[in-house]
């Protein structure tokens, strides 16, 4: 399948275990994972790295097949899940950094176009956010006021 805002189609990437139950050979327990799971939040530290953290620091392979539910359900069960998802975050970070960038360079046409596809992909993920019931439906990504949205 093609990508999104480009011709191109993308590379393989590596796969999945297939067995979807824990290795015989991991020694930390189910609630050792969720405690540290929670300890990682709460030091601020986001969803996508506290899976990385758990990979590289402590030998978890795949934190979903041990707990059957993942990272964000774990934080969301203790309150700690963020408002706005990480995603999001990341995209609306970007954005803003664009429009810093093109006030200071009005020509830069390419940032241009990088602006409108990041925007775009905001919008989209939004709408999903909302439908999914992430975001509040009254939610809206205003890029004058984006600065205010992130801590």
């Amino acid at each position: 399948m093609a990508r999104l805002h480009t011709s191109k189609r993308g590379k393989s990437s590596s796969k999945r275990p297939v067995k979807r139950i824990p290795p015989e050979w991991l020694q930390r327990t189910p609630e050792w994972i969720e405690e540290k799971i929670v300890e990682l939040a709460r030091k601020g530290v986001p969803p996508s790295q506290i899976g990385i953290m758990l990979r590289d620091q402590y030998g978890v392979p795949f934190v979903r097949f041990i707990l059957k539910k993942r990272i964000t359900k774990v934080l969301k069960e203790h309150d700690l899940l963020p408002d706005i998802p990480e995603d999001l975050e990341n995209l609306i970070r970007k954005a803003i950094n664009l429009r810093k960038h093109l006030e200071v360079h009005k020509k830069d046409y390419h940032s241009k176009r990088g602006l409108q596809i990041t925007e775009s992909k905001i919008y989209r993920l939004v709408k999903y956010y909302k439908s999914v019931g992430r975001l509040p439906p009254t939610w809206r990504y205003k890029p004058k006021e984006a600065h205010l949205l992130l801590r």
